[in-house]
């Protein structure tokens, strides 16, 4: 069992005194004992040796039949109090008191030992009839005693009676004090108000201490019934325990309350309990012979109070509310509570003479101290505070006093580890205060990892995983994976360790996850791998075990070898359990594993491998970082990103196998983002299950992209697709594996799209013709070298898709593209893909202006039929329309063409004309010095041509029908030959006497439009525009009143001269100045103007 608490005598009265001890009162290095007598006897307590170390901490597996303290008798204690031999008899022990204390023993080298404690003054006639209990208010100096059924006060420091007894405490049964800093309602300044309760019988009689002044005022309060137990609550509450239940008392209102469980322990609703009922007003008791139990009370931690009659408990708040808790399992009645940090105390009767510890959590007895006789409880004031904490309190018999010293906690939290009582622990950890632990963070840490340990070997692998996974604890991955067989953890494995240990064999050790692994025999650590250190074992849990729980953890890795065999090697129905079971497990590690990865997130960029910019901010891990970077140099922070990584690498890694035992399919989903897989591990293990597009994307996201694109060539490129991997036939897998990589990697690109161009063009041209960054962004000059080795057609299709589709001006590439076309139509066999290629020429020829003109014309079969229209686009792009339009006209015949060439190029031409009246007007008037325009020419090729060609009249006259209004009436007339009747020319005059119209019209209606807008203003000058308060023209008026003041000076106007300014405001004559360049930047224009009169009556 645990071992919290120490017994120490030291105090023990001698054999022959007839005395008997009633009360104690401790505080300071002072004890009062009152006696029967009446007599009050007060101790020293010196300074005492270290406690030997108890039983269950020096031997790792106690007995459970002897106890932690001793009980064999008081003598034991002694002994071990005072290092007396064993032979020593409480006879000779009794004979050498002289004074009521322990001996002064000596030991074997007869060095003294001191005496716990030295009796300094004995008060007989302190009281005339037994000391039934002491109390001290320490800021007023006064002593507060209960003897003969009264309350008595004393000088604390002479003894000398204050007032004895104190009026109206006769018949007095209890009293309890309190001493608390409270804030003065008026002024705000805090000051000690000390109180004291008295009971006397149904009255509840209460004193106060203001600033060490005892106050004149008595408070009473009348109860139901007599009080019996008291215990402060909170400055103004007390708790009272009566027979039939308790009340909590408001000491400044005087308002009572009782206190009701909201399921009545053992009352009439639950059915009887042991030795009596509850009552509908509380905890009343009501037994056998007229017995009744005495309520106790005792206050807690955190506002909160213990109530306890017979067996029965309830925990309370301050205030009096019941609280949701299980009642204590005490076997037997007890005879006292009390509570000492942060344990609660439960003395049984004197018979039994012994001390129980519980858990205020878990309730859960810890510890049994063996005082025979002991018979009340004492703790020093205050009863609950870190100062208190290492204390302890005192117990006292008829003839003695303990003293109980609390164990060192760090040696109390490791027995429970050491008993695997990991719930225990954990509770007691949160109670206690951080000053109190060594390392309290840590502690808890590695308290909560054993226990996660043993929920694994309990086969709770959910429950064991997510408290490995808590934010308190962040397991490192490889204490974990200790627990997984190496088919999951790899070399970490601790299950294969032991068993190649136990068979005497030692196994080679492999490098597949880059660790090494845990030797059996290595002491059990929180950082498994000693080559992890500095931010890394803060943040995964890399740090040396406490010394002081060193011999745990070994115990532990002992008694791991059997839970942790292999699974091998078993009948096949354990076997079938025993994998359901490592399936269940790996399924939790997943979430564990998940979790680590998030964590290492943080502080390495998985991406790049590097440690992420330190940033300031709240929490105990950026903290870490930071002061450890800070503090480091430049090495140091270069060897943290490294074991930062292979913690990375081992966990993705184990990520990985846990995925392949598990959930094969979900591999895939950890290739897709970046991560730090073992290469290595998962090219074995994929191979091994032939699961190849995996394989594929994990190459893709290490950057391994020559190997994945070696794989899916070997796969790809077969005529039949092999069984082991279907899916990467063909050149699918491998045009989008490429679409995907950067143009930095332009050689792999060219090296392993050579295939699939071969294999399928279309399909491998997509490769550079994508809509996607990276295709758009290649070495174009590279890409246009590679496809034309393969097939002059894919450098076509390239260029095209270069020049048009992204606009890309370089002249090379346009001269480029026109001489692979003129080649290709040249080697082609004519047909229709060959008509198709030559529009594709044509088309180019006119959109692009980039490409040498005299070269491209240059390369231009002059002979060819074929090539007639592209030399025409040539002849035009260089200004030569006259040459272009004979290749048309004499050579191509085509008189369409010929006119849509025409109309091409008046358009061009006619987009510098201002407007379309410019145009009929300049084709009406027809100057003398007027260019020709392109009709003209073609008209002059129809009917003038060079010889031998003879004129044209049908398309002649076709072209004056339809274009005669763009053709000047003399030089087109002077073309015409004499012998051309009138009538064919009807067409022609009437579009140009239309278009001659059409000017005169035009001419007209914008003569007439700006008639109507003249008169229009000329109007609104005149007459205004007819809206009230509007614009009044010339008719506008302002009439000056007497009162009306110039708005320039403020002056009355009266009789002077004035002047209206435009918005009719009204001022001198000699201010217009100043009105003027008061208004400096505002133009007044005719619709801006206001009406005369606006402001004043117009007549």
């Amino acid at each position: 069992m645990l071992s919290a608490f120490t017994a120490r005598p030291i105090i023990e009265l001698k054999q022959r005194d007839r005395s008997k001890i009633e009360s104690i009162l401790a505080y300071g290095d002072r004890v009062l004992v009152g006696l029967n007598t009446g007599s009050l006897r007060i101790y020293r307590l010196n300074e005492l040796p270290p406690p030997p170390p108890p039983a269950s901490a020096r031997s790792p597996s106690p007995s459970p039949s002897k106890p932690a303290n001793g009980s064999s008798s008081l003598l034991s204690a002694q002994i071990a109090a005072f290092n007396l031999p064993d032979s020593s008899s409480p006879t000779a022990i009794a004979a050498a008191s002289q004074d009521g204390q322990p001996p002064s023993p000596t030991v074997h080298g007869g060095a003294p030992v001191t005496k716990p404690t030295d009796l300094l003054r004995e008060v007989e006639k302190f009281s005339t009839r037994a000391i039934e209990q002491l109390a001290v208010i320490k800021e007023a100096n006064t002593l507060v005693s209960l003897s003969n059924y009264a309350i008595s006060l004393h000088d604390l420091q002479t003894f000398e009676p204050i007032e004895a007894p104190l009026a109206r405490t006769k018949n007095a049964s209890t009293f309890a004090v309190t001493s608390n800093i409270v804030k003065d309602p008026t002024t705000g300044i805090p000051e000690i108000i000390s109180r004291l309760a008295v009971a006397v019988k149904r009255r509840l009689l209460l004193w106060s201490w203001h600033e060490s002044e005892l106050s004149q005022d008595v408070t009473e309060i009348v109860l139901a019934e007599a009080i019996r137990t008291m215990t402060w609550a909170s400055a103004t509450k007390v708790v009272c325990g009566m027979n039939s239940g308790y009340v909590i008392v408001d000491v400044e209102s005087a308002n009572v309350e009782d206190i009701i469980r909201p399921s009545a322990i053992g009352g009439a609703a639950a059915g009887q309990s042991r030795f009596g009922a509850v009552s509908a007003a509380g905890m009343g008791y009501m037994g056998l012979g007229g017995y009744i139990p005495k309520p106790l009370s005792t206050k807690l931690a955190d506002g909160q109070l213990l109530l306890a009659k017979d067996i029965n408990s309830l925990f309370i708040d301050d205030s009096g509310r019941a609280l949701e808790k299980h009642q204590i399992p005490w076997q037997a009645a007890p005879d006292g509570i009390g509570y000492s940090y942060p344990y609660i105390l439960a003395l049984q009767p004197p018979t039994k003479g012994s001390l129980e510890v519980r858990n205020p959590e878990t309730l859960s007895l810890l510890q049994t101290v063996s005082l025979p006789g002991a018979a009340a409880l004492h703790f020093p004031p205050p009863t609950v505070s870190l100062a208190h904490a290492g204390k302890g309190f005192h117990v006292l018999s008829d003839r003695a006093v303990w003293k109980m010293d609390a164990t060192d906690y760090d040696s109390q939290v490791e027995e429970l580890v050491q008993s695997k009582k990991f719930d225990e622990a954990i509770s007691i950890l949160g109670m206690l205060e951080d000053a109190l632990l060594k390392n309290k963070t840590q502690t808890m840490r590695e308290v909560k990892m054993l226990k996660a340990e043993m929920l694994f070997r309990q086969k709770k692998y959910r429950e064991s995983m997510d408290l490995f996974n808590e934010d308190e604890v962040h397991a490192p991955p490889e204490r974990v994976l200790r627990l997984y067989p190496k088919i999951v953890a790899g070399d970490l494995s601790g299950v294969e360790d032991e068993k190649a240990e136990d068979s005497g064999h030692d196994e080679p050790n492999g490098k597949t996850n880059g660790d090494t692994a845990l030797k059996a025999d290595t002491p059990l650590e929180v950082s498994s791998p000693q080559k992890a250190g500095g931010f890394t074992k803060y943040l995964m849990g890399h740090r040396k075990l406490n010394p002081e729980t060193a011999s745990i953890a070994s115990s532990k890795r002992a008694s791991d070898v059997e839970d942790s065999a292999s699974i091998r090697g078993k009948p096949s129905d354990e076997q079938s359990q025993d994998e359901k079971d490592l399936m269940d497990s790996v399924s939790e590690l997943n979430s564990y594993l998940a979790g680590a990865r998030a964590r290492l997130q943080r502080v390495i960029d998985p991406a790049t491998g590097k440690l992420k910019p330190r940033k300031t901010q709240s929490g105990s891990t950026e903290e870490a970082f930071k002061s450890l970077l800070t503090s480091s140099r430049e090495e140091s922070e270069e060897q943290l990103e490294k074991e930062l990584r292979e913690t990375f690498k081992v966990v993705d890694t184990t990520l990985f196998r846990a995925f392949m035992y598990s959930r094969p399919t979900l591999a895939s989903s950890l290739f897709r983002i970046p991560n730090f897989c073992d290469p290595d591990v998962v090219n074995e293990r994929l191979v091994e299950h032939n699961r190849f597009n995996e394989l594929v994307d994990f190459f893709y996201g290490k950057k391994l992209h020559k190997q994945a694109l070696e794989l899916l060539r070997k796969f790809g490129s077969p005529d039949a697709p092999d069984d082991a991997a279907p899916g990467l036939h063909g050149p699918q897998r491998t045009v989008a594996y490429l679409q995907g990589l950067p143009p930095e990697m332009i050689d792999v690109i060219l090296e392993f799209s050579d295939w699939t161009l071969r294999k399928n063009p279309k399909l491998g041209m997509e490769v550079f013709l994508a809509d996607s960054e990276n295709a758009e962004t290649l070495p174009r000059g590279q890409v246009i070298r590679f496809l034309g080795g393969i097939d002059p057609a894919l450098e076509i299709e390239y260029l095209e898709h270069v020049i048009t589709e992204l606009n890309d001006m370089t002249p090379d590439f346009h001269n480029r593209l026109v001489e692979l076309f003129i080649r290709q139509l040249r080697e082609q066999e004519r047909g229709e893909e060959w008509s198709l290629l030559m529009e594709r020429l044509v088309r180019f020829l006119k959109e692009s202006r980039q490409y040498s003109l005299s070269r491209a014309f240059t390369m231009i079969p002059r002979d060819d039929p074929p090539f007639y229209e592209a030399q025409a686009v040539v002849l035009s792009n260089m200004q030569q329309h006259k040459q272009a339009l004979e290749i048309y006209v004499f050579r191509m015949q085509d008189y369409t063409k010929a006119e849509d060439y025409c109309n091409r190029i008046h358009k061009t031409e006619d987009s510098h004309i201002a407007s379309p009246s410019q145009t009929h007007r300049g084709a009406a008037e027809d100057p003398e010095d007027a260019q020709p325009s392109i009709y003209h020419a073609l008209l002059s090729l129809y009917l003038t041509p060079p010889p031998p060609h003879q004129p044209n009249l049908g398309p002649a006259l076709d072209l004056l029908s339809k274009h005669g209004s763009r053709l000047p009436a003399t030089s087109t007339l002077s073309l015409v030959p004499d012998s051309l009747p009138v009538a064919e020319l009807e067409s022609y005059f009437r579009g140009r006497m239309r278009s001659a119209n059409s000017v005169v019209n035009e001419t007209r209606v914008v003569a007439g439009l700006r008639k109507t807008r003249l008169v229009a203003n000329q109007a609104l000058l005149l007459l205004g525009d007819g809206i009230p308060g509007g614009q009044g023209g010339r008719n506008r008026r302002v009439v000056i009143s007497e009162e009306r003041v110039c708005g320039a000076c403020h002056k009355r106007l009266g009789g002077s001269v004035v002047a209206v300014m435009p918005d009719n405001t009204v001022v001198h004559y000699g201010c217009l100045n100043r009105a003027q360049s008061g208004a400096t930047g505002t133009s007044y224009l005719p619709s801006q103007v206001g009406a005369w009169g606006r402001n004043g009556a117009g007549v």
